[in-house]
């Protein structure tokens, strides 16, 4: 098992009077929220360590930025 594995979370979209469309789209959005688009993408083909770990560093990055924009933002 992958080392940055994430508990599993169960998505369920309730599917009121047939209205399809809007459950799908719903469900989209839940799923991109829940980073399974994002992992189908990464595990589409082989990622060398080396890239993988360039990767995690650049996440990381971004996530610190992210993290330091809102504590500004904040005061």
């Amino acid at each position: 098992m992958d080392s940055d594995a994430r508990p599993r979370s169960r998505v369920v979209i309730a599917v009121l009077d047939n209205q399809i469309e809007p459950a799908l789209k719903l469900l989209k959005r839940e799923l991109n929220n829940a980073g399974i688009f994002k992992e189908m993408r990464r595990r589409a083909s082989y990622e060398k360590p080396s890239v993988k770990r360039k990767r995690k560093l650049a996440e990381a990055a971004r996530k610190r930025r992210k993290a330091a924009r809102r504590s500004i933002d904040a005061d």
